[in-house]
């Protein structure tokens, strides 16, 4: 458990110090964004906040204990925490409280436990320690393993239903099978054929066909092609984030000052929105802040994964990085009227404890990585 001394000078100050800022600019966003609403129902104005910190703590504490692991004695363990996710995420569908017609979480104390949001973490412990060996890569029966590895935690996923988590699954098993050192053929093939079985499916549930996406995920999808289609109803998000983000100008409206967020035209703004909460109180200038930040990040994470000690580690800081990669652009377009709404939180900003917890869980794998190299970093 003990690391040694030579090992801190590893240690990525400058993306524990972009996850830090991030982490507070989302308190005071949660705070400015919730405050008059829970004011209003008579409850505590920080009360978001505050569950936030403890998440954070607990977060920090379980990233104190991983970075102090070393990364590759987890590969005998992986199989039997890939099975506990499994089987937290078969759990969560039986004891789950449902939620807005979901049954994503299980109830721990204060905090609410997403199994989805770990079973990420799970998952890229399994495809780096499967990917490890070049061959699986390249060999067809390779290729399917990893796929049903991924398959599993993600069926179960849908259907809970949570479509949005189920994309970063799709993302997290391409990102590690091109680092895996993948054929380009291979990955374009796969590629497009996934595109044209999605496309497949969504024409034939929206002539009645099939019956494998929800009608409400069906109305998102309708939605994101023309919000004012429905502008009242399944419209009316996407319509106020875009007013949200556009009012905000170059410089925003200051803290509190958010119109569309303190006057409830925009729902979900301390979760699912809080992105344009960022641009409306915060303007052009603060947003772009807040995307620098999470570029550093990402910059960091792939620098570790491209001078890690062995191929086990690039796989793990990689797969790590993604999951903040495609995150930042599926919530961020989805605010933005460029990707359709899914749910997917903004990492270490968007209210919530499982998000924050397994966000610093997966800061904690990567920092693991990097303070384990042999190589010199610059």
């Amino acid at each position: 458990m003990n690391i040694p001394r030579r090992y801190w000078r590893n240690l990525d100050w400058l993306l524990i110090l972009a996850v830090l800022c991030l982490t507070a600019i989302g308190m005071v966003v949660i705070y400015s964004a919730s405050h008059s609403q829970l004011a209003a129902a008579g409850l505590n104005p920080f009360h978001y906040v505050q569950r936030q910190a403890l998440a954070f703590v607990i977060g920090l504490v379980l990233s104190i204990v991983i970075i102090s692991i070393d990364y590759r004695a987890w590969k005998r363990w992986s199989k039997l925490i890939y099975l506990a996710s499994i089987i937290l995420l078969v759990g969560v569908l039986v004891f789950g409280k449902s939620v807005f017609g979901s049954q994503r979480w299980m109830r721990l104390g204060p905090l609410s436990l997403q199994p989805s949001e770990l079973a990420k973490i799970t998952l890229v412990l399994a495809l780096a320690r499967f990917f490890e060996k070049e061959e699986n890569a390249l060999s067809m029966k390779g290729i399917a393993q990893a796929a049903l590895l991924t398959l599993v935690p993600m069926g179960l996923i849908l259907i809970q239903p949570d479509l949005g988590t189920a994309v970063i699954f799709v993302g997290l098993f391409f990102t590690m099978w091109y680092v895996g050192n993948a054929r380009l053929k291979d990955l374009l093939i796969a590629g497009f054929s996934l595109i044209a079985v999605g496309v497949g499916v969504v024409v034939a549930s929206l002539q009645g066909g099939l019956k494998v996406i929800k009608p409400y995920q069906l109305t998102r999808i309708l939605v994101f092609l023309n919000p004012y289609a429905d502008r009242d109803g399944a419209g009316w998000n996407v319509i106020q984030s875009i007013i949200a983000i556009g009012s905000g100008g170059f410089l925003g409206k200051g803290v509190l000052g958010g119109t569309q967020s303190s006057l409830h035209f925009l729902p979900a703004n301390h979760t699912d929105f809080v992105f344009s909460v960022i641009a409306e109180e915060f303007g052009f200038l603060g947003s772009l802040f807040v995307l620098a930040l999470f570029v550093l990040l990402i910059w960091r994470g792939l620098h570790i994964a491209a001078i890690a000690k062995d191929t086990y580690g690039t796989l793990l800081a990689a797969g790590a990085t993604s999951i903040f990669f495609f995150h930042l652009i599926i919530n961020v377009g989805m605010t933005l009227g460029i990707m359709p709404v899914t749910g997917l939180p903004l990492p270490f900003i968007t209210a919530g404890g499982s998000t924050m917890i397994t966000s610093l869980m997966a800061v904690a794998v990567i920092l693991n990585v990097g303070l384990r190299r042999s190589k010199i970093m610059f």
